[in-house]
């Protein structure tokens, strides 16, 4: 590729694959740098607040492993994973329904890896992958690496809705486009924040069963729930027909980047066979330290402080939008990360933003979670990480910016609402 001068600005450019074409900068990825300045007030990374963690007993767990199996511990180990943290994980998924073996688990370089390696077994080029609308912006940025086409299926406060299921399975089938798999986060999901109902459960699972169609469970928030655990997973009820991708990041910590998948047979086996060759094996020295961790101390009392915290934050962003911005519509989790907002008629997320960091408020524009290019008229807000003093003053100055925005939209009209993003700072790097 050039640019208008002539001079090249990749020489390798004609050198890569196809598939290549499919690794762009996600929206939420470039917003890092700019959310990351002191004085934002950032509303967009779901980052988790490990702060929280009781350092001391991670110091010491540390230590403990380097000083009782550290050769091992910096050494290679098992492409499935460390049989003892294998076994902490059946516990873990117990408290969701599901039955699993210690052979049923492989663990991974966190969950972000197993979506991966489901993605290199099953997609080929054109291959559509079906997933809920919006859906979680890493998943969107794997599925287009592999070239993947996204049908995304319609939700509600509810869920997914099976009837909007079925009609874009008929249509695939119509097309004669192959369909590898259905892609749910049924709790608290990412970015909507809403749960998928008990019976929408066991319809989709039923429609999926009838259909032939694979579907992959991603449930990194389940256990963060905030009043009463939601309903249990899907793997639950089907062990022959559901992968599931479990994580740490959310309930410990993401810097160890340790999640873990469980599937069929057959599946299990062709994903030690992929990771082995993508990595060789997940990090022993991180898999150690939680199974010790997870040995030695309270990790439930851990997570209950977790939702404590979240809860406490969610309930500090809901009311400072009740106060600031009560003619704004937006979803109410009962659990995880994120709140999903919709826009005054006439704006957009997207071109929103720039204005909004130039007031030092930073949110994710609802077109991150789409493969299409939808979402303008939402945005995504996290809770997690802010202390609630702090999401009150962002959802002051959101609030200020989107009434801005409309006074823009009435005085210009819709053509010229991105006006604002032209004003002093120029615009993040945002795709």
């Amino acid at each position: 590729m050039s640019n208008p001068s002539g001079i090249s600005l990749d020489p390798w450019f004609e050198n890569y694959a196809e598939r290549a074409s499919g690794l762009t900068a996600s929206e939420v990825r470039a917003l890092f740098a700019v959310a990351n300045r002191p004085e934002v007030v950032s509303l967009a990374g779901g980052m988790p607040f490990v702060a929280a963690l009781p350092f001391d007993n991670v110091t010491k767990t540390v230590q403990r492993v380097l000083g009782t199996s550290g050769p091992q511990a910096l050494q290679y180990g098992s492409g499935q994973g460390l049989p003892e943290l294998r076994e902490h994980i059946m516990s873990i998924m117990a408290l969701e329904g599901i039955r699993a073996g210690v052979d049923d688990i492989v663990v991974t370089t966190g969950s972000q890896q197993g979506l991966d390696l489901i993605s290199k077994l099953f997609i080929n080029p054109g291959d559509a992958i079906l997933a809920e609308s919006p859906s979680y912006v890493g998943a969107m940025g794997v599925f287009r690496s592999y070239q993947a086409r996204v049908e995304h299926v319609a939700m509600d406060d509810d869920g997914m809705i099976p009837q909007s299921l079925r009609e874009h399975i008929a249509n695939l089938r119509a097309l004669k486009v192959p369909i590898k798999f259905l892609y749910l986060i049924p709790n608290f999901q990412n970015p909507a924040g809403v749960t998928l109902s008990a019976a929408r459960r066991l319809e989709i699972l039923d429609i999926a069963q009838a259909e032939g169609i694979l579907v992959v469970e991603d449930n990194p928030y389940g256990l963060l729930w905030f009043d009463r655990p939601p309903p249990h997973a899907i793997r639950s009820a089907d062990e022959s027909g559901v992968i599931y991708l479990g994580s740490f990041s959310k309930t410990f910590a993401p810097g160890l980047r340790v999640g873990w998948v469980v599937a069929p047979h057959g599946i299990r086996e062709k994903l030690v066979l992929a990771s082995e060759a993508a990595i060789l094996s997940p990090s022993s020295f991180s898999q150690m330290i939680l199974a010790e961790y997870f040995e030695s101390h309270d990790w439930k009392g851990q997570i209950d402080t977790f939702r404590g915290l979240y809860r406490e934050r969610r309930d500090a962003m809901v009311e400072a939008l009740a106060q600031y911005a009560p003619e704004i519509p937006h979803t109410t989790p009962t659990g995880g990360f994120y709140l999903w907002l919709s826009l005054p008629e006439g704006l957009d997320s997207k071109e929103m933003l720039p204005r909004a960091v130039k007031e030092l408020v930073a949110y994710t524009p609802g077109t991150a979670f789409y493969a299409n290019g939808d979402g303008r008229a939402n945005l995504r807000l996290a809770f997690c990480y802010p202390e609630p003093s702090f999401i009150e003053e962002g959802i002051k100055r959101l609030s200020r910016v989107i009434a801005e925005e409309l006074e823009l939209l009435e005085t210009f009209g819709p053509t010229n609402t991105s006006v604002s993003a032209s004003l002093d700072a120029p615009p993040p790097e945002v795709t």
